[in-house]
């Protein structure tokens, strides 16, 4: 474990490269860690069970997954996911989209796309569509959003988990971050593509008014003493059209 935490830290300290396409970028970035991605960041990106958990799906559901990276999000579904008429599965860098094909196996009603998030549509409406740490690396992040929510039909479920601080007075939830959150969290994921803001959850809350937000603090590998703010969040479409 030692050795593959060391790849991974050397991979996040030299960060995303500042030059090509985002599908570029993601591929350099994670093509080297792609087989220790897991392993570490189970570590790290905290509140995905629990996010599942609230989505809670019904057999015979269509689910899909934007910016779903390797497939693991997808074990947190246990014995339901076989259950489920069809399950899709986004990402726009193949090296992780690999490590999903061998996750997923096996499964018949599990299709990987390689794809944007803020344009990709499926054939038909899903019944749930959820982001696990990936609008932060999106830089589209507000197309990802509007596109899942039109996507949706009525009574559609968005589901969304993913680092942010808050505004220096506070929210969008209830929850005041210290001005040390929200100075030093932004320029250390920064420097390896990820943003966190309070834009998004401004925006998902606006947009989706019926929903159910959980503020939380999580420990970072080899941060000792130190704990990163993130969001649960799980809204409802209630309109035949995004408002």
């Amino acid at each position: 474990m030692i050795a593959s935490d060391a790849r991974i830290l050397l991979r996040l300290l030299l960060g995303q490269p500042a030059r090509g396409s985002h599908a570029e970028r993601l591929q350099t970035f994670y093509a080297p860690q792609a087989e220790d991605y897991d392993r570490f960041r189970e570590r790290l990106l905290h509140g995905r069970e629990a996010l599942i958990r609230l989505l809670d799906p019904p057999p015979g559901a269509r689910i899909l997954e934007l910016g779903g990276g390797t497939g693991s999000n997808l074990l947190h579904f246990g014995s339901r996911l076989g259950g489920f008429a069809r399950v899709e599965l986004v990402d726009l860098c193949p090296a992780l989209l690999e490590q999903a094909s061998k996750r997923t196996a096996g499964l018949s009603n599990v299709h990987l796309i390689e794809a944007d998030a803020a344009s990709y549509r499926p054939a038909e409406p899903p019944d749930v569509v959820y982001f696990s740490y990936a609008l932060t690396m999106i830089p589209d992040w507000r197309g990802a959003i509007l596109n899942a929510i039109e996507m949706l039909p009525p009574g559609g479920v968005l589901g969304v988990v993913d680092f942010y601080v808050s505004d220096a007075d506070g929210g969008p939830g209830s929850v005041r971050h210290s001005a040390f959150s929200r100075f030093f969290w932004p320029r250390w994921f920064g420097h390896d593509g990820v943003h966190p803001t309070p834009e998004h959850l401004r925006l998902l809350r606006a947009r989706l008014p019926q929903h159910q937000l959980l503020e939380r603090l999580a420990p970072v590998p080899y941060l000792p003493r130190l704990q990163v703010p993130y969001y649960i969040f799980v809204g409802k479409r209630l309109d035949a059209q995004a408002s």
